[in-house]
């Protein structure tokens, strides 16, 4: 068992809640902060293809999955590698130009929030955080090669991981003797190896002397894809807890006395209005955040990723790192379950529910998906 699980101090028995899940997820698409931060005319054009793509995925999921499918949108912010952005002329940003678009966002995240995710209590902040990628570190498990004890290899525990097992270079033997050498080798390859070496993590020491975790993007979005599934859970809850957006952010008061005061608005503010008034920092905000409160549930049985062609090695080193994660067996048997109540198969291993599109820079050009990347 991981440490998801749960024990009934009546009945001894362990206890994972289970999480309403939708049939596909969409992440629709996404953007280093520096992108964000500069200029208008690449999101907008990134989500124009975006919505268009959504529409087209929407029907291949009513085909897959019948005409009452439940899909949900979701996007990420970078903002564990921009902690110091203004949220308001992100979100405003962001949210604006995807309503000019139509493009559907129902859930928005933080990186960050991958981290550490900030835990509330009937839409209040506890004050307290759940350390995600710490925890899920623990859950890695490299392959055991052959001739070895299957035990944590050192590297894992520094924050590396590979599909394989590494060339003769990096044994200790080698410098103490002229071996041949023995080039890298992918576990389970077909004729040829593509070997993969991934570093999840480093140590950095801080202004204090102390040191400290660095999480990789291709870690943190690991994680990410893992809370989309559905699969992470902590003291046997649900880890994602989205707040609506209202309890967020908030459109500005009138002043008092003034006929808008007065009057009562007949148009519901808005999560992309452009007066709405975001927190000054990201930590002051949700891990997820509901944007649409009509949405169907964040995570699904399937997450779809659509994504700039830049992401593509990243998001092989995600499927590799996912691959490695030995998920609670309990979490994993009840999605299993609450999909065949729903005659959907659902596959035991994790990355097998993961699809993704890379979009070209071809003005007008074919997308393809690549599946299972």
């Amino acid at each position: 068992m991981n440490e998801s699980a749960v024990y009934s101090e009546t009945t001894d028995q362990v206890r994972v809640a289970g999480v309403e899940l939708s049939h596909l997820s969409i992440e629709t698409g996404h953007f280093y902060m520096k992108d964000l931060i500069n200029g208008q005319d690449a999101i907008r054009a990134q989500f124009r293809r975006v919505a268009r793509l959504v529409d087209l995925y929407v029907e291949d999921a009513k085909a897959t999955f019948g005409s009452a499918i439940r899909v949900s949108t979701c996007f990420l912010i970078d903002d564990y590698f921009g902690p110091g952005t203004n949220p308001n002329a992100i979100l405003h940003k962001i949210l604006g130009i995807a309503h000019e678009c139509g493009l559907r966002i129902d859930y928005l995240a933080r990186e960050a929030g991958c981290w550490e995710s900030p835990t509330y209590t009937d839409g209040i902040p506890t004050g307290q955080q759940i350390g995600l990628a710490e925890m899920i570190s623990r859950w890695v498990v490299a392959e055991p090669l052959e001739n070895t004890t299957g035990r944590r290899p050192p590297d894992v525990e520094s924050g590396w991981l590979c599909n394989g097992q590494r060339s003769s270079d990096f044994e200790a033997t080698q410098a103490m003797q002229a071996a041949q050498y023995r080039p890298p080798e992918e576990l389970g390859r077909r004729e040829h190896s593509i070997f993969l070496d991934v570093e999840m993590w480093n140590t950095q020491v801080g202004k204090d002397g102390e040191e400290l975790t660095r999480w990789s993007c291709p870690y943190l979005a690991a994680v990410w894809q893992l809370l989309r599934l559905g699969m992470v859970r902590y003291e046997g809850r649900a880890v994602v807890q989205p707040q609506p957006w209202d309890l967020v952010g908030r459109p500005p008061e009138p002043p008092r006395g003034s006929p808008e005061h007065a009057e009562q608005p007949q148009r519901r503010p808005q999560p992309w209005d452009q007066d709405i008034i975001w927190p000054d920092t990201w930590w002051e905000m949700p891990a997820v955040i509901q944007l649409n409160p009509e949405a169907k549930p964040f995570a699904a049985y399937r997450a779809l990723s659509i994504l700039p062609q830049d992401y593509l090695k990243i998001e092989h080193a995600v499927r590799t790192i996912v691959d490695h994660v030995d998920i609670d067996q309990e979490v994993l048997q009840l999605t299993v379950e609450r999909g065949a109540g729903e005659q959907i198969i659902v596959p035991d291993e994790v990355g097998k529910r993961l699809t993704h599109v890379f979009l070209d820079e071809v003005g007008g050009g074919a997308i393809a998906p690549v599946r299972g990347v």
